[in-house]
């Protein structure tokens, strides 16, 4: 037996092996039929590719219905062993061992997937031979754009393709030819030079090799989806002076992220801190501390003088450092708002031996995972809501809470049952802030209407919204400045310089750092998730811990004070929640929730805003630049489904 003979003996086994499976599964058995996909397909043109190379892997039938059963739907022989065919197919091995193929196929591309019209047992050959790609005449069949998202990611892969001429990447969902043109740091409008796509080629070759060698072919997303969040965490620049085994290396940190990929980690919430592991561990916090501080750095995309959400933060840094002394030391880095910026920080932090990070923007949610997946013994902790990612911990507050309370008591207040409410960015947890507060309102006042107006909006019209209105109270700032001079904060009423303040939503940080550092000093906090498990934990603390909370101004009615404050008790008791009973929406939906009330799930993702609001959830485009970066982490969806890079 020659050994062509012994290989197509070998592969004839594969193609059989394949066509049982296949069988077995309720699956197609031979190679997909173009003319029979073309025949449910609108196209709109065709257009000739002249001569290119095809990755043999993406090769996934023929043109015509012909030599279909010749082949199982891995391209491997299903003829006989003494069939004429099987012959040809030897001589055609023999040729290529000894001097290559060198003929190109010919083949038709529709989707980003090829199919021979000339050459199959070329590409047969090829492929036993475990080839990566075929010298092809092709002719594009382009079909008519549709909302599928297959539709929206060929036509993105088009755009892709004519700047760069890559067909060897593919990618189960849309944007991302988009983003990962941005994350390797290419204008996504510029051509690629014959450099940049060799460093590319070379990049991503490397790095398939060692996800295909972990297992990668046995999971569902792409090699191209894998390299996409790769690069995310790990950034493409250092890629091109690493070995196959730092890479290695890398991978196996976040295969977890393969294997459950498209899913997002399920978010945990911590609804409140853990006041039992607080008790069990009263002895530890009465035995001598450690003679070690713990290391503690803050790192704020702005600066206090800049940012009020800054300020508010290192005020929280301040309690900490008050309440906890001699067992931590404290270290703030400021202005971490470019990409270099944030590596410096972070390098800067870790430099310093800082053990335990809080970033407190979304923002620094990508640089915080990044140094979290690479440093896993430290302790990131990140500011922002409804974040899937098992990588760190994240947190934030239910000021929802307190939101429904200043409602009310604009609602109470107001003679002329207009009152408004300026937001700044779409994004988790705003809108159930903006809910809550009409709500309030509405629960004392069933004809009151909320005048809706966004901060962040480049329209001046849009952003002063409530100029025109004749509103008698209005919700603004959570937080001021330390040098502000207006009053514009928390509900206030008047105009000009005569203005009021009757209340304001109160973020006590200091007691979320207080306590959560108070469970690293004893033991009790924890950042990973068991194995296996595809979670991510979230502290969304209320009322009812301290770390939230509403001042309210002595010129308020002594009722309206003692209204709020049993329902200030009840939220905390949890007897009451804000969002129980029937909701409406604008678009009239009724939000059937008695009694128990909306999820915090629901709470989080909301993007309706209820009847008595007078205004929409703005677009992305229709956002100025600076509030681009955030909704695009933790915009709601009905922000983000009306920008390009809606699944970035």
């Amino acid at each position: 037996m020659t050994m062509s003979s012994e290989i197509y003996e070998k592969v004839h086994k594969l193609a059989i092996k394949d066509f049982r499976n296949k069988t077995a599964k309720g699956m197609y058995p031979y190679l997909q039929v173009l003319d029979d996909i073309l025949s449910y397909t609108n196209v709109v043109s065709e257009i000739n590719l002249g001569l290119v190379n095809i990755p043999l892997d993406q090769i996934a039938g023929t043109k015509t219905v012909g030599r279909t059963n010749a082949f199982a739907s891995n391209f491997m022989p299903l003829l006989p062993e003494k069939s004429e065919f099987a012959a040809k197919w030897c001589r055609l091995y023999d040729a290529h061992i000894e001097e290559g193929i060198r003929e190109p196929i010919k083949a038709y591309e529709f989707m980003n997937r090829f199919y021979v019209v000339e050459g199959n047992k070329r590409v047969s050959v090829l492929k036993s031979c475990d080839a990566v790609e075929i010298a092809a005449h092709v002719t594009r069949i382009i079909p008519e754009a549709d909302d599928s998202d297959e539709s929206k990611i060929y036509y993105e892969f088009l755009d892709f393709y004519g700047k760069t001429g890559i067909n060897y990447l593919n990618f189960t969902r849309p944007a991302s030819y988009i983003k990962i043109t941005k994350l390797i740091g290419i204008d996504p409008e510029s051509t690629w030079t014959a450099g940049e796509k060799e460093q590319f080629r070379s990049s991503y070759i490397q790095f398939s090799k060692v996800f295909q060698k972990k297992g990668g072919d046995k999971l569902s997303l792409t090699p191209g989806d894998a390299f996409l969040l790769y690069l995310d965490i790990y950034g493409y620049e250092s890629l091109q002076s690493k070995r196959d085994a730092d890479v290695q290396q890398e991978v196996t940190k976040i295969w977890n992220d393969f294997v459950f990929y498209p899913r997002k980690p399920e978010v945990k919430l911590i609804m409140d801190a853990d006041r039992g592991a607080e008790k069990k561990t009263l002895a530890k916090l009465i035995l001598p501390q450690s003679q070690e501080p713990l290391k503690i750095a803050f790192i704020h995309a702005k600066t206090v003088e800049t940012s009020s959400w800054t300020y508010g933060h290192d005020l929280g840094r301040g309690h900490l450092e008050q309440a906890l002394g001699s067992q931590i030391e404290v270290q703030s880095y400021f202005q971490a708002d470019s990409p270099e910026q944030e590596v410096a920080c972070f390098e800067q932090a870790i430099a310093d031996g800082n053990t335990v990070i809080f970033s407190t923007s979304t923002k620094l949610l990508g640089v915080s995972t990044k140094y979290a997946v690479k440093n896993p013994k430290l302790k990131i902790l990140n500011c922002s809501l409804n974040t899937s990612n098992k990588h760190l911990r994240t947190y934030y507050g239910r000021l929802y809470e307190a939101k429904f309370l200043i409602g009310a008591i604009a609602g109470i207040m107001s003679e002329t049952n207009e009152i408004g409410y300026v937001a700044d960015y779409p994004i988790y947890g705003m809108i159930a802030n903006i809910n809550a507060f009409a709500l309030g309102a509405q629960m004392v006042n069933p004809k009151i209407k909320v005048y809706l107006e966004w901060s962040k909006m480049k329209s001046e019209s849009s952003k002063n919204v409530l100029k025109n209105i004749r509103t008698s109270f209005i919700s603004g700032k959570d937080f001021i400045k330390p040098e502000a001079s207006s009053n514009r904060f928390g509900l206030y009423t008047g105009s000009g310089d005569d203005l009021i303040n009757l209340a304001m939503p109160v973020w006590n940080w200091g007691i979320f750092y207080e306590k959560t550092v108070r469970s690293m000093l004893n033991g009790t906090w924890k950042q990973e998730v068991p194995k296996g498990k595809n979670e991510s934990i979230n502290d969304w603390w209320g009322m009812s811990s301290g770390m939230i909370d509403v001042i309210c101004s002595k010129k308020l009615p002594a009722g309206t004070l003692r209204l709020i404050e049993l329902l200030k008790r009840d939220i905390c008791s949890g007897s009451f929640n804000p969002f129980a009973g029937t909701i409406y929406s604008q678009d009239g939906l009724v939000h059937d929730v008695m009694p128990e009330g909306i999820t915090s799930e629901e709470i989080i993702t909301m993007d309706w805003l209820n009847d008595n609001i007078v205004g929409t959830i703005p677009a992305m485009d229709d956002l100025v630049e600076e509030a681009k970066p955030i909704v695009q982490v933790q915009g709601v969806e009905k922000a983000k489904a009306q920008d390009g890079d809606s699944h970035l």
